[in-house]
């Protein structure tokens, strides 16, 4: 039977960088994965990123840590992200946030999740902040404490709006999925947790909105992949995703006439 390879310094200096990030580009880690093998004087092969942290996770396993490869529901760009995986829940983020904060941040992930485009305005993030059970925040502490969640990588901010970032969706993707089983759905097409996402009316098929401006390009005619019903909404491009403009609907008569 083959044995695991073994972590080099190479392995070890990715690793220790990667912490200290939290999560990372992929274009970022593929600059790194070449440096820290230059740097440790150990074979470089450029196409093998995913063999090198392969490797990495092997040593992690018995830590339950591990470091995942996940896509950004803004622009598609793949990211890595060191996780822990032997907490699933919101609890894991005890140890750094006050039982107020945590209730805040469930609250927003509530709106975040049952809203229509998975975000939610600052303002009714805001308007639970003064009804929390644990004890109440005055409007300054709240938005505060939603600035750390930001620096802290577990939600984005765009324009007073607020969503999940990728790091939180790549760490706490299953609790998310069994916490909201009826709304939660995965991609159609990558096959992982879309927050920011089209479904379609009829079947309910959700896909990614980088996901979608991919699966349709070619197509003059937008059909679900799962029912072949017509896709009543706007296919999105980059710049679409980036303005948030993307889920607007477009009627069967809008879309034959155009």
């Amino acid at each position: 039977m083959a044995t695991a390879a073994q972590m080099s310094d190479a392995h070890r200096r990715f690793l220790q960088v990667l912490m200290s990030h939290g999560i990372m580009e992929g274009a970022e880690a593929r600059k790194l994965h070449r440096h820290c093998c230059e740097i440790s004087k150990v074979y470089y092969a450029q196409d093998k990123l995913d063999d090198f942290v392969s490797t990495i996770n092997n040593q992690l396993q018995p830590l339950f840590m591990q470091i995942r490869k996940g896509m950004s529901e803004v622009d598609g760009k793949t990211h890595y992200a060191l996780v822990n995986m032997a907490e699933t829940e919101i609890t894991k983020m005890a140890s750094d946030y006050a039982e107020n904060e945590l209730e805040l941040f469930r609250k927003t992930m509530d709106l975040i999740i049952l809203s229509e485009n998975g975000f939610a305005s600052s303002t009714d993030i805001l308007n639970c902040a003064d009804q929390l059970k644990t004890k109440k925040m005055k409007k300054k502490e709240a938005e505060q404490v939603l600035k750390v969640f930001v620096d802290d990588k577990w939600l984005s901010e765009r324009n007073g709006e607020y969503t999940l970032h990728t790091r939180c969706i790549m760490e706490m993707e299953q609790y998310i999925l069994s916490t909201y089983p009826d709304i939660a759905k995965k991609c159609n097409i990558c096959h992982s947790l879309a927050i920011q996402s089209q479904a379609c009316e009829t079947c309910g098929t959700g896909m990614h909105l980088p996901c979608i401006g991919k699966y349709f390009k070619t197509q003059s005619n937008p059909r679900c992949p799962h029912c072949n019903d017509f896709w009543p909404y706007e296919i999105p491009d980059r710049s679409q995703i980036n303005s948030q403009s993307s889920s607007k609907r477009v009627s069967r008569k809008e879309h034959q006439s155009s």
